[in-house]
């Protein structure tokens, strides 16, 4: 048999053992005179003559749109006046591809007659099923095989580009480095790196060359323009002055390679452009090939040090960064470390959720990159804090954090037709130049920060050592003073948020309500927990404030005993990690819990992760009382600590809380979206329910339910409101609940309760 010369031989390969398949269509078809077979492509590849006219491909190749288009078809027979019988059977893959195209010429039989293409077809389908298998299958392998060559030239360009032995000097940052790498690998004249959103605009020269600025303010936006719309690599070795939008002047001597560098969701946030003079070599696709590794490093790079939502440094970019600024050559004076806080951030969040308090993070990101001067750096620290280090005195910085208060003023979220108000507190101190001390800066910075939100908020404070027992006796002393005092004054409040079941178990399992504690001032406001804990959990509070939450919670929901019997709902109380440690805690919970006169299973408790790995013993023994009692365990905060799983399987847990850092960021972020099925999928497989935190919109509760979780909470589910409310709609609860079975210790994963 013949294989077809002048093909290439890794592909024609896959075609060589052909033979015993022609042998048995010639022993079920004795009139075969010839067996070929072509490709996708109408190409020759494998025949059992060493000759074929050229009517045949001909043929071939005009059906080869049909046999694309009618993807039902098994082939067909084609008898021409004058010409031998043909029969064609077209052999598609498990996607219904077509893989190849088998023509069996036939011999004309003695009468004349020509067997129908259905009986011929019948006589010969599961010789033609093997062949469509073994084709399918070795079409696989060399798809695959082509992939790995793929991977393995890219790894290769990559490792060539990486171990170069001209190492970047300390005052380059991974962007900057990577630019000249690639400048200098590919003999570019200049590198240059856009992405807007994050102010990023650097530009690098090929080796021991000068950067021409002026190449790169003449088509930034014409390169910007072409990653966007084209959302692929581009060359043009030959600029035209219309391609760089020049009304006046001669074309540009370069060729340029334009790379987009784009978003983890895959959108194009900006572009990576290699420049080369006119008359140098022109940019071939392997330059491309690896100008996009490149580009994709780059996207790495910068999702690791610029923070998403605000687009400015991470808190560990800006640590790396801080000393090469500093020791910039030619970079001499003062610095100093601005410290801001938003004061507004915690009432937005609380009032109108998290989605719109992200909306105005993401606003004062921008307001800071806008007006950030030259040579500064600027990264969020945490939460709605920020940092801003600047080349300037503190009084100088100062001006500067004046200008930013007030553009924060001039700031606005909207909820509905609401308007609200944002505003900065905002510290600013020295930073030592010697030791580019950057933590004691921004401890000091912060200080400021504390200070002005005690002297009223929405103001600039620089640095004094005098404050420093200021802020203490205000920040630390002054509240847990309060919170002893509101504690024996019993003015504090307990609020009830709503959790609900979600998805195709929302009409049969257990609501349930978490209880969350206020603070009162004497004058009646409220204070919510990000004002006090911090205090409590220093000065060892928290076990008051825990047995205060539990003899409340039980007093109030005894009057209303009766109906709690035959109510499936369901209360949580969170335990601090102080409790956890205390040696009478346990048996105090215990007592009661059983002198109560309420059902047990009417309770849950709620335990962080932290607290529980960090006192394993003691908190995998008051849960196994608790789960024997009859009361649900929960683990709050889940996935965030650094041993999940291997204490998941010590802990009796009933429940496990996915941390809302996940679930917020789940419809803009693969890997939280990723965790959150794991977390889900792991926790349906040990017979453990799950919820998810912070569910702030419709959107999050949709796309939760689809990952497998159980229950939500947040503002999408309702919000916290005071329990008396709560309480004093049980009866609307009873009546609008459907009738829900016993709960049981061993759950049904496709009904879970919340025990």
């Amino acid at each position: 048999m013949f294989n077809i010369a002048g093909q290439d031989q890794s592909f024609v390969s896959a075609w060589t053992s052909l033979d015993p398949y022609a042998q048995l269509v010639k022993s079920l078809l004795p009139r075969a005179a010839a067996v070929r077979v072509f490709d996708a492509n109408a190409e020759l590849r494998w025949s059992s003559e060493a000759t074929t006219g050229p009517d045949l491909p001909r043929l071939i190749a005009e059906l080869a749109q049909r046999a694309q288009n009618d993807r039902g078809a098994a082939g067909l027979l084609h008898a021409a006046a004058g010409h031998e019988p043909v029969y064609l059977w077209w052999l598609r893959d498990d996607a219904s591809e077509l893989i190849a195209t088998v023509a069996v010429t036939t011999r004309t039989a003695q009468d004349g007659e020509v067997q129908p293409f259905h009986f011929v077809n019948a006589l010969i389908k599961a010789a033609l099923e093997c062949l469509r298998r073994e084709l399918a299958a070795q079409s696989n392998m060399q798809r695959l095989s082509n992939q790995l060559s793929s991977s393995d030239r890219d790894m290769k360009l990559l490792i060539s580009v990486s171990a170069q032995s001209d190492q970047p000097s300390g005052n380059q940052d991974d962007l900057k480095t990577l630019l000249q790498t690639a400048a200098d690998h590919l003999k570019c004249k200049l590198s240059a790196l856009i992405v807007p959103e994050k102010s990023i605009a650097l530009i690098r020269g090929g080796a021991g060359q000068t950067p021409d600025g002026s190449v790169l303010a003449r088509t930034h936006r014409q390169l910007l323009q072409m990653a966007q719309s084209r959302r692929k690599s581009i060359i043009v070795n030959r600029v035209s002055e219309s391609s760089t939008g020049a009304s006046k002047g001669p074309a540009l001597p370069y060729r340029i390679l334009c790379c987009p560098v784009r978003h983890p969701s895959g959108r194009v946030m900006g572009v990576m452009a290699l420049f080369r003079e006119s008359d140098d070599q022109e940019f071939a696709p392997t330059d491309v090939n690896l100008a996009d590794i490149l580009a994709r490093k780059a996207t790495s790079i910068i999702e690791a040090n610029f923070d998403a939502l605000s687009g400015l440094l991470t808190r560990g970019a800006l640590e790396q960064r801080v000393r090469s600024s500093i020791n910039e050559p030619g970079r001499t004076g003062s610095w100093s470390a601005l410290y801001i806080d938003s004061d507004q951030l915690h009432v937005i969040n609380e009032s109108c959720g998290m989605h719109v308090g992200d909306a105005v993070i993401a606003q004062i990101g921008e307001m800071i990159r806008n007006r950030m001067p030259a040579g500064g750096l600027a990264a969020r620290i945490s939460g709605d804090r920020f940092a801003v280090l600047l080349p300037q005195s503190p009084q100088q910085a100062g001006k500067f954090a004046e200008v930013l208060r007030q553009s924060a003023e001039q700031l606005s979220a909207m909820n509905g037709s609401t308007r609200l108000h944002v505003a900065l507190t905002i510290g600013v101190a020295p930073l030592d130049t010697s030791t580019s001390d950057l933590a004691h800066a921004l401890a000091e910075a912060e200080s400021a920060c504390k200070a002005g939100k005690d002297r009223g908020r929405n103001r600039v404070e620089i640095y004094q050592d005098a404050d420093l027992s200021i802020i203490r006796r205000h920040t630390d002393i002054s509240t847990a003073g309060d919170l002893r005092d509101a504690i024996a004054a019993n003015r504090m409040r307990l609020d009830a948020q709503l959790i609900l079941p979600i998805g195709t178990q929302e009409m049969t399992a257990t609501p349930h309500f978490e209880l969350l504690v206020r603070m009162l001032t004497i004058k009646g406001d409220t204070i919510g927990p990000d004002r006090f804990m911090s205090a409590a959990h220093r000065y060892q509070l928290m076990p008051s404030i825990d047995r205060w939450v539990i003899e409340n919670a039980i007093a109030m929901l005894q009057p209303h005993a009766d109906l709690l019997v035959n109510l499936p709902v369901v209360f949580t109380i969170n335990l601090s990690g102080q409790s956890l440690n205390e040696e009478t805690f346990a048996d105090y919970l215990l007592q009661h819990i059983e002198t109560s006169g309420l059902e047990p299973g009417l309770f849950c408790f709620e335990l962080t992760e932290t607290a529980a790995v960090a006192s394993i013993e003691k908190a995998e023994l008051l849960m196994r009382r608790l789960r024997k009692l009859g009361c649900g365990v929960a683990l709050d905060d889940f996935g965030t600590g650094l041993s999940s799983l291997s204490y998941l399987r010590a802990l009796p847990v009933t429940i496990l809380k996915i941390d809302g850092s996940f679930v917020r960021d789940i419809l803009k972020d693969p890997r939280s979206e990723s965790m959150v099925q794991a977390i889900a999928q792991l926790a349906r497989t040990m017979g453990i329910v799950t919820v998810a935190e912070y569910v702030e919109t419709d959107e999050i509760r949709a796309r939760i339910a689809t990952l497998g979780v159980d229950y939500g909470q947040g503002f999408a589910i309702g919000k916290p409101v005071p329990l008396p409310e709560v309480l004093a709609e049980l009866p609307l609860y009873a009546a609008a609940m459907p009738v829900y079975r016993p709960v049981e210790d061993t759950v049904p994963a496709e009904a879970p309760n919340l025990h």
